[in-house]
């Protein structure tokens, strides 16, 4: 008898550990099929809320009457010839790195990083991507330029991925001048890392007299690189002339930035600083996905502008063969939020139509069925994470805070937001606009921004792989739908 009673008291414990462990299990995995409508839970952050639109293309009405769009009508209204036109050819196999170095990844158009592609702002500018033999597909997202929805290259949410064989034409107006990237939403951490990407500039209409620079920040296999080479860059200029670098952290972790000369932080992710000040013996930290405008002068003396990154390497620029400074990266960083002077915003945070909070944690559970320990938002894993539901025209406000133990840089898509605050230190430089914000462990942050862009938009961290391990959610607009498809049976796999 004792031992019929172990036995069913083993049973029972066996069955109460195991049945909850396959409920969970069986309620994480992912369908074969579904919408990226469907994908989260609406989170209206205290506004009113309006009809959830379920299995994309097929929606409800908003609640108020307001008819639904699909994310292929908001789109680029430019039928005419463009200023700019671009193709590109994106291969997989052997990367030749500009110092001679081989390794295997991916190339656009024979060569990572990809060509500049350069408008100026007002321009209609049209790229057609074309996949040589990409596995798996691939996209192109405008990093940072706030393009139509329709036009955004997220595979699964504003467009199919591009397979082997075919072709995707991109058209788009330009907005506000800049420093931009593009690169593929199609197995983000895949290919990003083995080097589908490129630099992307917009010129303002009058130009200043500057001599522009490219600094791309990557690593290939653990080669560090700047400008796809494992050695300094050498630019030709003459002493005195004012040079504009351009640097853009194409990387999954941060990286410093610093010039050997007084500088001026002249620009964060494509927006101008108000009233920048002189920039001495400070590094600037651009998070992955950021960049940042330094602008200096070459040294009268003969020796070169060191322009240096934090993976050794620089971009050097002065007469033919000088040398460079022996100036070592800064100890000290510049703040950018006390950095320049204040500026009127152009709305009220105070006045915000909705508060979202975003807690990024880190705990154990099951995703797609897959047991682990996994990104958490608010508690909650993949495919469980809150939605941000708002209204075209709605003020935002959001909180960051970050309790997960690592890092990590978070990018909206088709906004620029501004720093209030970072752990209740008020912002009292110039509005620190920017679409990539490193959140330290243990740091919050406060920002706000305007609904001014309707669409179906991630919000992500840009260390790549963690979005590919569920760090991904998505801000949504009232009224919007959309056809495309992710999940197994789709080919989509935006990360």
């Amino acid at each position: 008898m004792r031992s019929r009673l172990r036995l069913l008291l083993a049973v029972g414990l066996t069955l109460a550990l195991v049945l909850p462990l396959g409920w969970m299990w069986w309620d994480s995995r992912l369908p074969a099929s579904y919408s990226v409508a469907d994908m989260g839970v609406p989170d209206y952050g205290g506004g009113p809320g309006f009809a959830h639109l379920h299995g994309g293309a097929v929606a409800l009405a908003a609640d108020d009457g307001t008819p639904t769009v699909s994310v292929d009508d908001l789109d680029t209204d430019a039928s005419g010839e463009p200023d700019v036109r671009v193709d590109l050819v994106a291969a997989q196999g052997t990367v030749g790195l500009a110092s001679g170095e081989e390794v295997e990844g991916f190339t656009l158009d024979g060569g990572s990083p990809g060509p500049l592609i350069e408008a100026t702002e007002g321009d209609l500018v049209e790229v057609t991507l074309r996949n040589d033999d990409v596995e798996g597909g691939i996209t192109l997202h405008w990093h940072g330029v706030d393009v139509p929805n329709a036009q955004d290259g997220v595979a699964g949410v504003t467009q199919d991925a591009v397979m082997p064989g075919a072709s995707h034409t991109h058209r788009w107006v330009a907005p506000a001048a800049g420093s931009y990237w593009y690169h593929s939403h199609q197995l983000s951490h895949e290919q990003v890392r083995g080097g589908l990407f490129g630099p992307l500039l917009v010129h303002p209409r009058a130009r200043d007299d500057a001599l522009d620079v490219i600094g791309m920040a990557h690593s290939y296999g653990g080669l560090k690189t700047v400008n796809g080479s494992t050695e300094d860059t050498r630019v030709e200029a003459e002493p005195g002339r004012r040079v504009r670098l351009r640097a853009v952290n194409t990387d999954s972790d941060p990286i410093q930035v610093w010039s050997s000369e007084t500088a001026r932080a002249v620009a964060v992710d494509g927006v101008d600083v108000h009233r920048p000040g002189d920039v001495e013996d400070r590094a600037v930290t651009l998070p992955a996905g950021g960049r940042v405008d330094l602008v200096a002068t070459v040294p009268n003396d003969g020796t070169a502008l060191r322009l240096g990154f934090a993976n050794g390497l620089g971009v050097l620029v002065g007469p033919p063969d000088a040398s460079p400074p022996d100036d070592a990266q800064p100890e000290r960083t510049l703040d950018l939020l006390t950095y320049g002077a204040p500026a009127d915003l152009g709305f009220d945070p105070e006045e915000a139509d909705r508060t979202f909070d975003y807690s990024i944690g880190r705990r154990p559970g099951f995703v797609d069925g897959r047991p682990g320990m996994w990104w958490s938002v608010n508690g909650e894993l993949l495919p469980d994470l809150p939605m941000m539901m708002v209204r075209e025209g709605d003020v935002v406000r959001v909180r960051y805070s970050n309790h997960s133990g690592e890092v990590h840089p978070m990018h909206l898509h088709g906004h620029h937001a501004v720093n209030l605050s970072r752990d209740g230190e008020v912002a009292t430089g110039s509005p620190w606009w920017f679409d990539s914000l490193d959140i330290a462990q243990g740091e919050s942050y406060e920002v706000a921004f305007v609904a001014d862009n309707p669409g179906l938009w991630m919000d992500h961290c840009h260390k790549l792989v963690h979005a590919r391990e569920g760090l991904v959610t998505h801000l949504m607009y009232e009224g919007v739908t959309t056809p495309y498809r992710l999940g197994d049976d789709s080919g989509n796999v935006p990360e």
